[in-house]
């Protein structure tokens, strides 16, 4: 089962993907490719990172699940590569869950919001985001909220990461049992 967990950029989806996978150890989670730099303090297996003509290359193999340029930056999920019963997390952005929901129309969408558009801010300047960067994304963010909304499962906000995380558990328990039951 896909699971994809999508939200504007600041609302945690990195923080809260982490923690699924910390407490629950069968998720298992794809790991996505981007073109941008490490931030500093950012772990080197956040991302694939790499250069832009790889990127490319990839997408002309068919290598992505979902794709999206973003402030001069790619960034992608690959195609899944495990085959079983596990639950795979696609942590990405409102684009690239929209190209998911049309390739996979069974994945779960959860759309995370902030719990305000000042803690949002809070959040994007704090893990080391470009003043210009962060006002992009809150822009950003204003066109992306009634997309995801409208097209997610579930909207959940991120004000507490625990009780998020629980949140999230929830919804994913709930929803493999009722696949297992069809």
């Amino acid at each position: 089962m896909i699971v994809v967990i999508s939200g504007p950029g600041g609302v945690g989806k990195g923080t809260i993907v982490e923690a699924l996978r910390r407490r629950d150890p069968s998720i298992w989670v794809s790991r996505s490719w981007t073109t941008r730099q490490q931030r500093p303090g950012e772990p080197d297996d956040a991302y694939v990172f790499t250069n832009r003509a790889a990127f490319e290359d990839r997408i002309a193999a068919g290598g992505f699940l979902e794709w999206t340029e973003f402030l001069g930056n790619y960034y992608g999920t690959p195609m899944p590569e495990r085959n079983d019963d596990a639950v795979v997390i696609l942590e990405i952005e409102v684009d690239g869950a929209r190209q998911v929901r049309e390739q996979r129309p069974d994945a779960l969408n959860i759309f995370v919001l902030p719990p305000s558009r000042e803690e949002q801010q809070r959040r994007l300047r704090r893990r080391g985001d470009a003043e210009d960067k962060v006002e992009a994304r809150l822009r950003k963010a204003e066109d992306e909220e009634p997309v995801g909304k409208a097209m997610s499962d579930h909207v959940v906000i991120n004000d507490d990461v625990d009780r998020t995380v629980d949140e999230l558990l929830s919804i994913i328990g709930a929803e493999v049992a009722q696949r297992a039951r069809r």
